[in-house]
């Protein structure tokens, strides 16, 4: 009895390890002012696609409270492409959001933990570029 029991967690934990593996993993954000309270958010994401199955999906910005203030969909996976980056254009942005997170999903596992916070009163010149730890 303990040696199966043993034997399912180890499982059991094996694929929570595998599942945070899996997950979308955000590199970087560059953040570049475009006119009055608009942004162009580009966002450097790694996941390891397999195909349409599972593959990251979608990224996100969201302010302090959650509030989503723009979202990019991916529409295909990108399998031989990593990492890879895409740009959500004309996010409004006021003054009222000093710091904003990046999310990313992926189709099989959702929404990764890990989210990149961005200070944006470091911005400097209209440009801000951020680096995951």
């Amino acid at each position: 009895m303990k040696t199966s029991s043993l034997f399912a967690n180890a499982l059991f934990f094996a694929a929570i390890q595998t599942a945070q593996a899996n997950d979308v993993e955000i590199l970087a954000t560059a953040i570049i002012h475009q006119s009055q309270g608009e942004y162009l958010i580009n966002v450097k994401l790694q996941h390891q696609d397999t195909g349409w199955e599972h593959y990251a999906d979608e990224w996100r910005i969201v302010d302090q409270h959650g509030h989503v203030l723009g979202s990019r969909v991916l529409l295909h996976p990108h399998v031989d492409e990593q990492p890879f980056t895409r740009a959500l254009s004309n996010v409004k942005l006021d003054d009222s959001h000093q710091v904003i997170y990046i999310e990313a999903h992926d189709k099989q596992h959702g929404w990764a933990k890990q989210k990149l916070e961005i200070d944006l009163t470091k911005m400097q010149g209209g440009r801000l570029l951020v680096k995951s730890q």
